[in-house]
This record gives structure tokens, C-alpha cells and sequence, in this order.
């Protein structure tokens, strides 16, 4: 048992920038019932970290707090009610706090079999943003063969994936971005057309659409453009709204929607993945299409952990399109 063992983790003990980071020495987390201890090889940065850090979000407890939600490792301690997990399996895990860390307690209903041939960097990089493209092409708006489908944020970890899977899934992608830079990412994930945020983009959506009628359905991440998604979108068309990155959406009237018939949806990952078996299947089928090759992960930006204010300052920039990948 590794009780009163020293392990080290990215903490912060004030809301603030990523100046407030440090690499220190806290106790490990003990062993409970119902889980296992991980010793992690790779977490995953994501957008809800900076505001967690920046003290957007609610956090529990009394700092130091501990950044991150995702990541993979091995198996270091099993508890006996660890449903056959043991000391020496690769799990990875998409929603467990405090993944920036050299030991992590996860509750075996968020433990994911690693299997051997998929990387810890690509387990890190791909379950939070793979689950939630999957839900969004599957259950919020299933996308289906000879659909019209918009992707805001198209070079971003969500949007590439959402590209993909559309394709995937027989549709006709169009990706908007903010920088001729991100147009390329977003045409190497398969993206049919890629156009540039401008006042007039919703207006080139609807040109790019067959016959001019509008998209089937736009993903909007971005929040502040969902007026316009409703604009680009045809006659019995779906926005699915799932992020504000850009600012606060619009009210919506309700009249709009009946006057054209269109359809407005949320997304939230948890309120989709809320069983053992409901991850585990999602998660096999991103594995089994990353290894058709029909799902593609852009190469990870890796930083060492304690260099995490750097990751921080790099995600905050706007400036990368892939996964940012912590190493403990």
C-alpha cells in the first residue's frame, strides 16, 4: 500500500495564469474500495483545465488543486473489488480529476482497458474529444450517408474528429476556421470544403450546400456564430450547439424555429456516456477506427509535466491544432 508516499503533480494554489502552475511534492492518493491506482504515462490538456485554473468552473475541496481529467497509464495497486482490473493492466480514463499527477485513484466504472497496440499518447490525446465527436455524430444528430454537415472549429481536436467521423459516416464536410493556417489542418482530416470565419460565411455555406438550400446540420462549438449556423443550415435543418469558445450564443426564438422548421439541440458528453459499458463501447469503436485507418489522430504537441505552465500558454494561444499531451 502507498500510504503516506510523496508523488509529484502540477498544482496550483491561486486562480489565475499559467504563471500560477507549480511542480511540486504532495502525498499520493490511497487505495479505496471500488478502484485502482494508476501510475500515469500520459494526461491530456484540455480547454476546461484553463478554466478550471483561471476559476471559471466550481472546484471541490481546498487547494493545492490538480489539473486534468484524461490520460492512460498502468495499473499500480488493485483494490479486491476491482472487477478482474490488476497491477500491471493499461487503463485509460476520460473523466477522473487530477490526471496531472505521477499516481491517479480511478473508480473502475471510468477504467478503460488499454488495449496493447494503441499508444498512451493516443489514448491521452483521443478519449474525451473521441467520445464526444461520437456522441455528436451518433446521438445528438446522426449523420448519415449523403448529409450536408458544417464543423465550426474544423482544425481543432473536436472539430478534425467531428470531420472525420462525418465522412466517415457517407456525409459531405464543410470546416470553418479562423487562419489559412487552420485551413490546412482542417482539409488534411477530409474536409470537402474549408472556408474562412468572415461576415459573409454563412452565406458561402449555404452557395457550398447543393442547390443553395443550406447545410443538413452545423456542430457549432463556438457559440457566438449560432444565429449564423441557423442562417447556413436549410428549411428542416439541425444546429447542434456544444461550446461557447467564441462568447455567448444568442437568444434564440422559438417562432424562427417554427416558422422554418428547424431543429435546435444541445450536447453534453455526460449526459450520454453515463454507464461502464456505454464507454466501453465507444471507446472500442474509436480503437477498432483507429486501426482501419478510417480515424487519423494529428500529431500530439507532448510537453514534460512540469512544463505544463508552457502547455497552458501554447492552448491558451490558439495557435496549435492538434492534442496537447502532458508526460509525468
Amino acid at each position: 500500500m502507498m500510504e503516506d508516499i510523496e508523488m509529484k503533480a502540477l498544482v496550483f494554489e491561486r486562480f489565475g495564469g499559467p504563471e500560477v502552475l507549480i511542480y511540486k511534492e504532495i502525498p499520493s492518493p490511497e487505495l479505496a474500495p471500488g478502484h485502482v491506482l494508476v501510475r500515469m504515462k500520459a494526461a491530456g490538456l484540455n480547454y476546461a483545465d484553463v478554466y478550471r485554473r483561471r476559476g471559471n468552473y466550481h472546484l471541490a475541496g481546498q487547494p493545492p488543486y490538480i489539473l486534468g481529467y484524461e490520460g492512460a497509464g498502468v495499473v499500480e495497486e488493485a483494490a479486491a473489488d476491482a472487477a478482474g482490473l490488476k497491477p500491471g493492466d493499461r487503463i485509460a480514463f476520460c473523466d477522473v480529476p487530477h490526471a496531472n499527477a505521477e499516481f491517479v485513484l480511478v473508480p473502475v466504472e471510468k477504467a478503460i482497458p488499454l488495449p496493447g497496440d494503441i499508444p498512451f499518447e493516443t489514448a491521452a490525446g483521443l478519449l474525451l474529444q473521441g467520445m464526444t465527436a461520437h456522441y455528436l455524430t451518433r446521438d445528438s444528430y446522426k449523420v448519415s450517408d449523403g448529409d450536408e454537415v458544417i464543423v465550426h472549429a474544423a482544425a481543432g481536436g473536436v472539430g478534425q474528429l467531428l470531420v472525420q467521423l462525418a465522412k466517415r459516416q457517407g456525409a459531405r464536410v464543410l470546416g470553418l476556421v479562423s487562419s489559412e493556417a487552420k485551413r490546412e489542418a482542417a482539409r488534411t482530416a477530409g474536409a470537402d470544403e474549408v472556408l474562412l470565419y468572415s461576415d459573409r460565411w454563412a452565406q458561402e455555406a449555404k452557395s457550398w450546400s447543393s442547390g443553395g438550400e443550406g447545410a443538413t446540420v452545423a456542430y457549432d462549438s463556438v457559440g457566438a456564430t449560432l444565429m449564423d449556423s441557423f442562417a447556413a443550415v436549410r428549411t428542416k435543418g439541425t444546429v447542434v450547439f456544444y461550446g461557447m469558445a467564441g462568447g455567448d450564443p444568442a437568444f434564440v426564438d422559438p417562432r424562427m424555429l417554427m416558422d422554418t422548421s428547424k431543429t435546435l439541440t444541445g450536447g453534453d458528453l455526460w449526459n450520454h456516456v453515463t454507464t461502464r459499458e456505454d464507454r466501453l463501447r465507444r471507446a472500442n469503436e474509436l480503437f477498432r477506427w483507429l486501426r482501419d485507418g478510417s480515424l487519423k489522430l494529428e500529431q500530439p504537441r507532448v510537453f514534460p509535466l512540469p512544463e505544463g505552465a508552457d502547455a497552458h500558454r501554447l492552448l491558451e494561444s490558439r495557435q496549435s491544432t492538434g492534442k496537447i499531451i502532458l508526460i509525468p
